[in-house]
């Protein structure tokens, strides 16, 4: 298994491009609980990370009716990020501090996480980000009202050799 960098370059270029649009390879979640998870799998991909073809517990798209929930669905994201030890991207929980461009925050609120975001520029400490849902390109974090975050710093990715 060959473990490797994603191009950080390239999940914020398709950021840029897609922030305000809809790629329509992809279906659009707007409708179905949000489109955030959907755009943030859809820019890791693009820096190149592997799909994860595993039943149930992976992390692929192939159509609206063929995909991981963890393409999707927040907690599934968080849970497949920091717990895949197999192909497709991988990640830690780190405090904010911490955060890079390329990395994932996740926000919510009461007991449950509901958004995720793209790090897409640091200024003055201050995290700027890309999201679906309430679309944005180059938001400040301060922008965003939230009583919970965490943090996930993409270590990387695998593939198979």
């Amino acid at each position: 298994m060959l473990t490797y960098p994603l191009n950080i370059a390239a999940e914020i270029e398709y950021a840029r491009k897609w922030a305000f649009d809809r790629n329509p390879a992809y279906y659009n979640f707007d409708d179905l609980g949000g489109d955030c998870t959907n755009f943030i799998s859809q820019c890791l991909y693009a820096g190149g990370a592997a799909m994860n073809y595993t039943p149930d517990t992976g992390w692929y798209y192939s159509s609206l009716n063929s995909r991981a929930a963890a393409w999707t669905g927040v907690e599934f994201f968080y849970g497949f990020m920091v717990n895949n030890n197999e192909v497709g991207p991988f990640a830690e929980e780190v405090p904010l501090g911490m955060v890079q461009v390329g990395d994932v925050i996740q926000l919510g609120g009461s007991d449950r996480f509901y958004h995720n975001l793209l790090v897409v520029d640091i200024k003055n400490g201050m995290p700027y980000i890309a999201c679906h849902t309430n679309d944005a390109f180059n938001m400040p974090l301060s922008a965003y009202r939230f009583s919970l975050k965490r943090c996930l710093h993409i270590i990387g990715a695998r593939r198979y050799e």
